[in-house]
């Protein structure tokens, strides 16, 4: 009787499991299709001529060479303007960076660690703004700059980029919930002030939930392209982003009336985004630890 019934159960299990098999290797495919091929497509690209791109198999490797080629003719565009526009996206996302720890640490620290009037309608305010679509704030942003005679400088850019709620709010989370009060009770009975408590004793306990806070803030900084758009008139102050967008432009096969003699074409623009992905690729390689020990930050209670 025992028998019959495990074999009755294995009967309907199996099924089951090559239905969900059947399932998990469809989504597989399709992630494959959608998300892995335009990637390898363009990891190739550089490597062929606009016309092997077109009649070739996308997939094809064309030659060393050819990626030499399209090294030179990047480098230069504009007299070597895409290596102006990498150091603009560094001295952009570098210096926001810098503010945006600067401020959102101690405000964090500050919303979940002290009790002062208008506390809780300060973190309200800031859940509001972390939800709210970044392009919603871009006219009331420019409007502000204008109105200090900051546009066209690099701090029209640096400064709306250290506005980052949604690191406030990340520091806000760990040190509400993972700071050991009982450690901080102790360090002020020993004499410690609040801001050898914040220097001393918290700053080091929050290295995870920080190192998150950078990553997340300089890949959004880096990658931002609407408000340095509108704010920065001269090619010279663009960061790599809307370079993008002038080496597109620059392009035949996107724009018709592009200059034939500017020897930018697909393998080029393949290229240029392949360099301008680089560094955040690279950051988030050597980052990996630090980002899940941070995101792991905050997840249990003392």
């Amino acid at each position: 009787m025992t028998t019959r019934l495990l074999a009755l159960t294995r009967s309907r299990t199996t099924p089951s499991r090559a239905v969900s098999a059947l399932v998990v290797g469809l989504l597989l495919a399709v992630l494959l299709v959608f998300f892995v091929l335009p990637v390898l497509w363009l990891l190739l690209a550089p490597s062929k001529t606009a016309g092997q791109i077109v009649h070739d198999n996308p997939l094809s490797f064309g030659s060393f060479g050819r990626i030499g080629d399209a090294w030179r003719h990047l480098f230069s565009f504009e007299d070597g303007a895409v290596l102006v526009w990498l150091r603009n996206s560094a001295v952009y996302a570098g210096g926001s960076l810098l503010l945006t720890l600067l401020t959102s640490v101690p405000a964090g620290y500050a919303l979940a660690l002290t009790r002062f009037r208008g506390r809780k309608m300060l973190l309200a305010i800031t859940l509001v703004t972390m939800i709210m679509p970044s392009a919603t704030l871009v006219l009331p942003v420019f409007l502000e700059l204008n109105a200090f005679h900051l546009i066209g400088t690099a701090w029209s850019v640096i400064l709306p980029f250290s506005f980052y709620p949604f690191g406030v709010y990340l520091v806000y989370i760990y040190f509400a919930t993972s700071l050991p009060r009982d450690l901080l009770a102790a360090a002020r009975i020993d004499g410690c002030s609040e801001w050898q408590l914040f220097t001393r004793i918290a700053l080091p306990l929050a290295k995870p939930v920080i190192g998150l806070v950078a990553f997340f803030s300089f890949v959004g900084n880096w990658n931002n392209f609407f408000l340095p758009y509108l704010v920065l008139p001269n090619s010279d102050q663009f960061p790599i982003q809307v370079g993008l967008n002038q080496l597109l432009s620059s392009t035949p096969s996107f724009n018709p009336v592009a200059g034939a003699g500017l020897n930018i074409t697909i393998p080029e623009l393949a290229l240029a985004v392949i360099i301008a992905i680089l560094p955040v690729l690279v950051l988030f390689l050597f980052s990996q630890r630090t980002l899940v020990s941070g995101m792991l930050a905050g997840a249990t209670k003392e």
